[in-house]
């Protein structure tokens, strides 16, 4: 998502996962459908990619959320304090402690393990991720 500076009494998270092409920028998308502009939404990758992953663009657009002109970007140390809370997304990506930055891990399911791929995939993860986000907003918004 794009780069955002938390605004004084909102509530910023960052999404991380490996390649920043699927999962984390589904959750930022899906966080700003979900908050608007009451939590500021951004994502990144321990080893960015080089694009987007289409079919998550795909599902995300069904319910209206365009990530289509994201960019991968790499996870820094700054944008970790920028947000103050950091989740990452699947058990994958390694994300170093900060000092004064609160990080969670959603071991999220992967559908491939048990056989199911491409679009089906992409929706059940899509799915999972946005029931997560619906409760981390009230989370983020009760604790500001």
């Amino acid at each position: 998502m794009s780069p955002a500076t938390s605004k004084p009494g909102r509530p910023s998270v960052l999404f991380v996962c490996v390649k920043n092409g699927g999962k984390s920028q589904m959750a930022a998308g899906l966080m700003k459908l979900e908050a608007g502009d009451d939590i500021t939404a951004t994502s990144a990758g321990t080893r960015p990619g080089t694009a987007i992953n289409a079919l998550s663009a795909e599902v995300l657009l069904e319910i209206g959320v365009d990530i289509h002109n994201e960019k991968p970007k790499a996870l820094t140390e700054e944008s970790m304090r920028a947000a103050g809370h950091v989740v990452v997304l699947g058990t994958e990506a390694n994300v170093p402690a900060v000092d004064g930055v609160q990080i969670e891990v959603w071991a999220t399911d992967e559908p491939s393990l048990r056989g199911i791929e491409g679009r089906e995939r992409m929706e059940l993860l899509r799915d999972e991720i946005h029931s997560r986000i619906k409760e981390l907003k009230h989370r983020l918004l009760d604790s500001h």
